[in-house]
This record gives C-alpha cells, sequence and structure tokens, in this order.
C-alpha cells in the first residue's frame, strides 16, 4: 500500500485528507510541524508528501512552506511533494513548481482532482523506482561482464549494446567465423577486438584489412600475398594477411566489397585453411580465425548476384548486429564524456542537444562533434552552441515541446485539470507544462 505524509497544522486539514486516501487504499502520517515532517521523512517509508505552505498563526507569505520544500528537496531529491495553498499564495506554489515540486492544489480542493493528481504521481514514482531498479540490474551485469572478460576498453550504457558485447564474449571461446553487422561507424571493430581479446588466439595477431578501401586487382594480393613478377610492381615477394595472421585473428572489414573472384578463394581458405600466392603454385596451410564485418545487406547481394550465397553462410556461422547508435541511446552521453577534452565538461544544453540529434553517422560522428567542440569551445564547458550540430533536429524537437495555447487548453480539458497527466500528455514535465501556462495567461479549468 502506497504510503503518504501529510504535513499541515491544521488538524481538520489532515483529518478529512486521512479520510480521503483511506478510502482508496492510500495510507496517511500527519505532522503538524515542518520539523515533525522532517523526522517522520528521516525514518519512515513515504512515497509522496502534501504540505501546507504556512505553519504559523496570522502568517501567510508562504515563507514556512518554502523553506520545508527546500529542505525535503534537499534530503529527499526524488520524492515527489504536492504544495497546499490559499489563492493568495499561488504565485509562490508556482515558483517552486517551477523549482521542482510535483504540483500544488488550492484550497478549498476538489476531491476527483486531487485523488487523480495524487494516483499519477505514485505511478510516476513507483515507475521511477522500477526505471532504478532495472538500471542496477543492467549496471550489476555490465560489471560482471567487464570483471569476467576483457572489453578492450569500450564504453557502453545501453542494454542493446550490452547484448551484443555479452554475445561476443560468449562466443568468442569458439573457432567459428564470425559476421559482424551493423551501419558506418557503429563500433564494428571494436566488437571485433572484444571476440579477438577473449578468443583462444588472444595471445596471436590481430590483422585487418578493409575491403573497401583497395583497389579490387589488389585484395587477392593483399588477402593471399603474391610471389616476385605475379603482378606489375611486384618486384619482390611479399605475405597476405593470412600468413601474417596465422595463429592468430583477421579482421576482414567491409566484407561485402570483396571481389567475386576474393570470394572464392577466401571460402576455400575458411574451409580447409590452404590457399596459394598469386604467381605460386605452392600451396600454403595457415590456421586463422576469420572475423568479418559489413554494412551492407548481404542477402540483397546475394540476389544480386555480386556475393556468394555458399560464402555467405560459411562467414555467418555466428552473427553480431550492432545496431546504430540512435537504437542505444544509453551510450550517448558516456561516449561523449570518453571523448571530450579532461579540462572540458559537458553542460547541460550540449547534453541535452546531443540526445535530440539522430546520428546518422554514429559513433565516429559523435566523437568528431565533441573533439571539435572541446578544441573549440571559448568557455569552461561545452555548450549547444559549440557543437554546431544541424539545426533540422533542434527544429524537429521544438515541434514536439512546444503546443500552442489551444493545445495545452485542450489538454487541460481532457485531464480534467490535473497538471500530472496533461503534462504527459503533451511529452512535457509538469514545470515546462507551468511556464507554458503563465507564458499563455492560462488558468486552470
Amino acid at each position: 500500500m502506497p504510503s503518504l505524509l501529510i504535513i499541515d497544522d491544521n488538524p481538520a486539514v489532515a483529518t478529512a485528507l486521512e479520510v480521503l486516501f483511506s478510502l482508496h487504499d492510500i495510507s496517511t502520517l500527519h505532522a503538524q510541524t515542518p520539523e515533525a515532517g522532517l523526522a517522520i521523512l528521516q525514518n519512515e517509508s513515504v512515497d509522496l508528501v502534501i504540505q501546507d505552505m504556512n505553519f504559523t498563526e496570522d502568517t501567510t507569505s508562504g515563507d514556512e512552506g518554502a523553506a520545508l520544500f527546500a529542505q525535503i528537496r534537499a534530503r529527499h531529491p526524488d520524492l515527489p511533494v504536492i504544495l497546499l495553498t490559499a489563492w493568495t499564495h499561488l504565485s509562490s506554489a508556482v515558483e517552486l513548481v517551477k523549482a521542482g515540486a510535483a504540483d500544488y492544489v488550492a484550497k478549498p480542493w476538489d476531491d476527483r482532482k486531487l485523488l487523480a493528481t495524487v494516483n499519477n504521481l505514485l505511478e510516476l514514482a513507483e515507475a521511477r523506482s522500477e526505471l532504478d531498479r532495472r538500471r542496477n540490474r543492467e549496471r550489476a551485469r555490465q560489471e560482471q561482464l567487464a570483471q569476467k572478460y576483457d572489453l578492450r576498453g569500450v564504453v557502453f550504457d545501453d542494454p542493446a549494446s550490452e547484448r551484443v558485447i555479452a554475445l561476443a564474449c560468449q562466443v568468442a571461446r569458439s573457432d567459428l567465423p564470425v559476421l559482424i553487422t551493423g551501419p558506418n561507424g557503429s563500433g564494428k571493430e571494436k566488437i571485433a577486438e572484444i571476440v579477438q581479446a577473449n578468443s583462444s588466439v588472444k595471445n596471436g595477431a590481430f590483422v585487418t584489412l578493409n575491403c573497401g578501401a583497395l583497389p579490387s586487382e589488389l585484395i587477392e594480393a593483399e588477402l593471399f600475398g603474391a610471389d616476385a613478377g605475379a603482378y606489375t610492381g611486384a618486384n619482390k615477394a611479399r605475405e597476405g594477411k593470412f600468413e601474417a595472421a596465422d595463429g592468430g585473428t583477421l579482421f576482414l572489414d567491409e566484407i561485402g566489397n570483396l571481389p567475386l573472384a576474393g570470394q572464392m578463394k577466401l571460402l576455400r581458405v575458411l574451409e580447409t585453411g590452404r590457399f596459394e600466392r598469386l604467381g605460386s603454385n605452392r600451396e600454403r596451410h595457415v590456421t586463422v580465425r576469420v572475423i568479418s564485418a559489413t554494412n551492407a545487406d548481404l542477402p540483397a547481394l546475394i540476389r544480386d548476384g555480386s556475393f556468394r550465397e555458399d560464402l555467405y553462410y560459411r562467414l555467418n556461422a555466428i552473427e553480431l548486429a550492432l545496431p546504430p547508435l540512435s537504437e542505444r541511446p544509453g551510450d550517448i552521453l558516456p561516449l561523449a564524456e570518453s571523448f571530450r577534452p579532461a579540462d572540458k565538461p559537458i553542460g547541460d544544453s550540449a547534453r541535452n542537444a546531443l540526445l535530440r540529434h539522430p546520428w546518422p553517422g554514429n559513433v565516429r560522428e559523435l566523437r568528431n562533434v565533441v573533439q571539435r567542440a572541446g578544441l573549440l569551445a571559448s568557455g569552461d564547458r561545452i555548450e549547444a552552441a559549440d557543437l554546431n550540430l544541424p539545426k533540422a533536429a533542434m527544429v524537429k524537437q521544438a515541434s514536439v515541446t512546444e503546443p500552442d495555447r489551444a493545445g495545452i487548453e485542450a489538454a487541460l480539458a481532457r485531464a480534467g485539470g490535473v497538471i500530472a497527466q496533461a503534462a504527459a500528455d503533451l511529452g512535457l514535465s509538469r514545470q515546462a507544462l507551468y511556464r507554458r501556462m503563465e507564458r499563455f495567461g492560462i488558468k486552470l479549468p
């Protein structure tokens, strides 16, 4: 059963509220003074507080209520507080709501509206508690991962990233080929490093080849090596990536760009571990763990005839699908913190802007934006203007969070005047809704 604390010097008010809430399975505690209320909060578990604004006879300034709210806020920052106020103290209550109070209720109150407000806040508090419990469980899992495996310093805090990293650690001990899929700049190479670092060949070489960064005529020479004279400019024999990675791991990035001729030879190596250098008839044998990555739709390339189906299934023994950064919002701020200069903290305006941006360039774009901002920011902190992000994302956000007068009045009407419900309907915080009501001169219905 939820528990509610009433802090009011008027016993009649406390009794009326106790009766009202007892009829709706909400237990209540009562304190007549701010000191008594603070003592109860220190010793009892309370889900919500309803407090008066004045406690001394013939006092109407609301200063006592403001001081009590400040103390509750300092000691219990997440505890929702509803202010009980006479109309003459409405402006003081509004200021406290802007400072973080959950809501205000004017005397005499409407039982229906007060109950709706309390129930909404209790539901929000329970949802927040459940979210905190879930985050604690997630952090515990992340700490266990970091203790059990070598994560190569990867920065993450989103459950979607955790799932991919945990699977990468789980499959690392296998010798099967791994295919990492995901958009450019999302961190596929870091996942490959984690697989290698926790594999049975972790002490071997980790060799990388970007199949999209070389001309097609040189791919085979890069993969398998070439004898002297095998092609124009080959003045001496050279070993390929497979020979360099013998006893270790070969990471083939942008595997979708590998030419068909190279695909056929790669398939043979995966199946037998044998190959010949270009211009040589001598067969060589290697033992290599192959990890490949791509941002391409390989099944679509197979349908187009530009990628071998048998190679796809050979590479795709285990697939690790890394989502774009936009689908891992919990990673954005931790990554940004890891990219910023040590002497340039990220301000609140920049943090909000970072969370609003869609990050089409993923982690690579985020790194570049934050590092550039850290270099060019003229103040002590990195602020939104320093990020120089496109304004389109800001406009989109503004269209969501800036309802007009008619929209606010309609939301209030639908919610029966319950601020918490109307704010949720509009996608605003209660404080943001009060500020807009004040700007438009909107009164509660």
